[in-house]
Order: structure tokens, then C-alpha cells, then sequence
């Protein structure tokens, strides 16, 4: 990798292109490097992964509105919609939209936190709504998602969008770009100007993240996906982009992130070097925030030792700043604290759900959220005296660089009304790579059948759970073939709109 700094330049500088970062990420986009072994397995465990959760959200509020959406801009050689049979196609910023909004509803796909957060998997649906457009290859498919998750994990690692109240985004949509411009074997100058412009479209407040969490928590990605098309779209046409983007006196940097005498390091991957970002993201295994899934799992493992939970005093969960001003306390949401709270909210509401799992010992991402579920008298009593508190340690930990360090969890003290503690800490979650139970292809699999029964067929299951894992081979034009149909008849409408 090479680390290339990254600061404000005034404009009687004229910044050389060759010294932005923007032509720096076009320039890893453009570069043909083969795609490794296993991370084209891990991009196919990922595409698994995404119509897991995508299908089993089909008929949720949400999804149905943006399927609605896309339905009514078709496009006999578009992209497909999940759910939708492949033979009905729309336009490719508009599956991209509905896929993304599918894929998001649940938060239940794969994550990376560095700096900053993300969901890398959303980088595929726009890269997928184009690869089956242009019908591609499943090697030009994986070469264009290898770069998405390059791309967005490297700027998660070095630039900060949280501090500065920024949703993720902003680093998701010329993630996205790239992603899309590598798909397409596009030139560098090319890429340059749709990720310029990808920037500049897609910065945005994290106030969908705050207080009470709306559907656009799902929304945002998509929004990015389909900005991230337009752009390309745009320049492929010979238009350019707002330059440079990131270190213009009036840009990004400047005004909406850490100022004029800022000082970033972003580390891309060097010429000829092959794009493994993918392989430092881990996915979960539980519908929540990620930093929810070792307390979920540290949860189930401590129940076991409480007998009667109204005898529990006290809960206190000691971890990273983020954890905690994020899902927790910190937050200073009362929302978190809300029987009547949306899913939204309470999927990122780390006291809800520790007392939930700790009550029930298992997790499901309907079951666990239902609003019947959340104002059970006994469960409002346990979440109510559930809080947070910040330890540096475990703030350390959360930024370490070294993967042995890192960890996403926390330490949970439990005061009972006898005057005894129960104490147990868990750094990260089960399925994470360094955890007890690394998730594979096997469990990657599991997932998508457990999520997806009784909402389609066992033969669609088996055809596209076929079809996906022989994605290297597969010959242009075949893509659709990853499309997930569900049983005709079961997918809901929802209200009207303009169209």
C-alpha cells in the first residue's frame, strides 16, 4: 500500500491532478490487476450475503416503496430487481436503488469500522445494476466489486466523516464509482471526474442516523448507488466534475471535514498491487449495528448465570467512544430508550438489545424487534437500567490498527440486588474472523436459506445459490442470473406516488 497525503490547496495553487486524491482512486480503479483467489470467494460469500438479507426484507415498507419506484422506469435492457422476475428489467440507477434499499433494510450485511464506519457491501448493487446493463462477465463483476470495497475501505480507514456529523456515504458513493468504473474497463481521466463528482453529490448529514431513525437509514446507500451511476453516466458523455474535490479551498475537506490546515493519509493499494480490502470487512450474524453483535453474543453467554432478571440492579456496559455515543447512552437519544421507537431506532439501541438477548438468548431480525417485543412490561423494566459508559481501553482497542487488537465489543458488569456483580467481557463477535465461530461459505449459505424460507422456493434457492457460486465462469450476459425471483403473487404494493 501507499500513503498518500492528503491537504487543502488554495487555487492560485493549481493543484496538479496528478496530486489528487480523487485521480489517485481512479488511478487503482483503472489498474487491471488480477483479482486474488480468495477474494473473489469472499466477494461471492458477500453477493450470498446481500440477497440473504435483500430477499428477506421483500415486503417490508420500505422496500416495497423503492421497488414501486423502480417498476415504474423499465427498461427491457436494465437490471433486475430482487424479487422480481429477471425477465422484467428497469433501469440500472433504479435497480440499483431498489437492490440497495433491499439489501439495507435489515442491517444485517457486512461491515468495516476504522476511522469511520461503513457497510462495503452496498457498493454492490449499483455495480451489479450496470454489470447486468452492459452485460458483462462475472470476472468483470468481480473486478469491479473488488475495487467498491477497496476504495470505501480505504477511505474509511483514514478520513473521519462521524466527528464532523457526515453520514457514511460520502465515502460509500465514489466507492461506488470506481467500483463501476472498473466494471467498465474506463480510463483513469474518466473515473477521475465520476468520482469528483460522486463526491460532491453525496455529502450528507448524519441527522438520518439521530434521534428517530426514519427508512432513510436504508434509503441513504441507494441514494449514493444511484448518484454514483448518474456520474459515470455523465462523463462517459464528456462531462466533468467540481476539481479537486477533495482538496479545493471551498471543497469537502475544507469546509465540511477536518478544515483548511487538515492533514490526511490515505493508504491505495500500489500499481500492480492486488485489491484484498474486502478480506479486512467482516459481515454479521445478527440484525443490528455492528457493534451490537459481540454484545449480543457476550449476552447469550451471561444469562445463563442470572436466575430471576427483576433481581438485576444494574447494567453497565463499558466500551469504545463509538459504542457508546453512537448505540448508546452516549447518544443522548431518549428515543434508545422508547417502547414505541421505530426498528430503526431500536437496531441501534444498544441497551434494547442487550436486554432483549440477554432475556431471550436468541436473535431474530423480525421477531426481536417486533413492537410487541419491545413493550413487554418486564423487558422496559431490564432495558431502563441498562447504560453505557466510555472506557479508553476499549476506545484503543475499537481504532487499533494491528487486527489482533482490534475489537468492537465491550465489558458488561451486572449489579444484583444482593449486593453481588456478574462481570464478562467479549472483543469481538462469534462469525468475526478472529472469533469463535468465523463465518464461511457454509455459514454464508445458512443464512441465506434460513432468511429466505418461505419466501421463495427451494428451487429458486438452490438455482441461485448455483448459479452465484460458479460466478468466476460466468459468461457475459448471464448475470441475471443472480437475480432472486420471488413466488408470483406474494410481493406486496405500496401507496401511490407521482408515477
Amino acid at each position: 500500500m501507499i500513503e498518500h497525503d492528503v491537504r487543502v490547496s488554495p487555487s492560485k495553487a493549481s493543484l496538479k491532478r496528478e496530486d489528487q486524491l480523487a485521480w489517485k482512486i481512479a488511478g487503482v480503479a483503472a489498474d487491471k490487476v488480477a483479482v486474488p483467489r480468495d477474494v473473489a470467494a469472499m466477494i461471492i460469500n458477500r453477493i450470498i450475503d446481500n440477497a440473504a438479507v435483500a430477499i428477506a426484507s421483500l415486503n417490508r415498507r420500505a422496500v416495497v416503496s423503492a421497488r414501486d419506484m423502480a417498476l415504474a422506469r423499465p427498461n427491457k435492457s436494465g437490471a433486475s430487481i430482487f424479487g422480481v422476475p429477471s425477465g422484467k428489467r428497469v433501469f440500472p440507477e433504479w435497480a440499483a436503488w431498489a437492490n440497495g434499499v433491499a439489501v439495507r433494510e435489515l442491517d444485517m450485511h457486512d461491515t468495516f469500522l476504522a476511522a469511520d464506519y461503513s457497510h462495503p457491501a452496498d457498493t454492490i448493487p449499483p455495480i451489479l445494476a450496470v454489470a447486468q446493463t452492459k452485460e458483462k462477465s462475472g470476472r468483470d463483476l468481480i473486478r469491479g466489486i473488488a475495487t467498491g470495497y477497496e476504495i470505501q475501505i480505504d477511505l474509511t480507514r483514514a478520513i473521519c466523516l462521524h466527528e464532523h456529523k457526515i453520514d457514511h456515504i460520502a465515502h460509500l458513493c465514489p466507492a461506488q464509482a470506481a467500483g463501476i468504473g472498473t466494471l467498465l474497463g474506463l480510463k483513469q481521466d474518466i473515473i477521475y471526474q465520476a468520482v469528483q463528482q460522486a463526491v460532491h453529490v453525496s455529502f450528507t448529514t448524519r441527522q438520518s442516523r439521530k434521534g428517530e431513525i426514519s427508512s432513510w437509514k436504508a434509503y441513504a446507500p441507494a441514494h449514493a448507488g444511484k448518484l454514483a451511476i448518474e456520474a459515470v453516466d455523465r462523463v462517459m458523455r464528456g462531462e466533468g466534475a467540481p476539481s479537486p474535490i477533495y482538496e479545493g479551498e471551498d471543497s469537502v475537506i475544507a469546509w465540511m471535514l477536518n478544515g483548511p490546515q487538515a492533514h490526511y493519509v490515505v493508504p491505495l493499494p500500489a500499481p500492480g498491487e492486488p485489491k484484498r480490502g474486502i478480506m479486512d470487512s467482516y459481515t454479521k450474524e445478527h440484525s443490528g449495528e455492528y457493534q451490537s453483535q459481540a454484545l449480543i453474543d457476550l449476552a447469550f453467554r451471561m444469562r445463563e448465570k442470572i436466575g430471576d432478571f427483576d433481581a438485576v440492579e444494574k447494567i453497565v456496559i463499558h466500551t469504545s467512544h463509538h459504542t457508546h455515543t453512537v448505540i448508546g447512552s452516549g447518544a443522548n437519544d431518549p428515543q434508545k430508550m422508547d417502547p414505541k421507537a421505530s426498528r430503526e431506532t431500536l437496531d441501534h439501541s444498544i441497551m434494547y438489545i442487550f436486554a432483549v438477548a440477554l432475556q431471550d438468548g436468541t436473535w431474530h431480525h423480525i421477531d426481536s424487534y417486533a413492537p410487541k417485543r419491545a413493550a413487554r412490561a418486564d423487558t422496559v423494566r431490564l432495558w431502563h437500567k441498562i447504560e453505557t459508559t466510555e472506557d479508553p481501553e476499549w476506545t484503543r482497542r475499537y481504532r487499533a490498527t494491528d487486527p489482533n487488537e482490534l475489537s468492537f465489543g465491550g465489558r458488561v458488569e451486572i449489579f444484583l440486588r444482593d449486593g453481588s456483580k456478574l462481570e464478562d467481557e467479549m472483543a469481538v463477535a462469534n462469525a468475526h474472523p478472529l472469533g469463535a465461530r468465523p463465518f464461511g461459505r457454509d455459514d454464508y449459505i445458512r443464512k441465506f436459506q434460513v432468511m429466505t424460507d418461505g419466501i421463495i422456493t427451494p428451487r429458486e434457492s438452490n438455482r441461485f445459490l448455483e448459479a452465484v457460486q460458479e460466478l468466476p465462469r460466468l459468461p457475459a450476459g448471464d448475470l441475471h442470473r443472480l437475480n432472486v425471483a420471488a413466488p408470483a403473487g406474494t410481493l406486496e404494493a405500496g401507496k401511490p406516488g407521482i408515477l
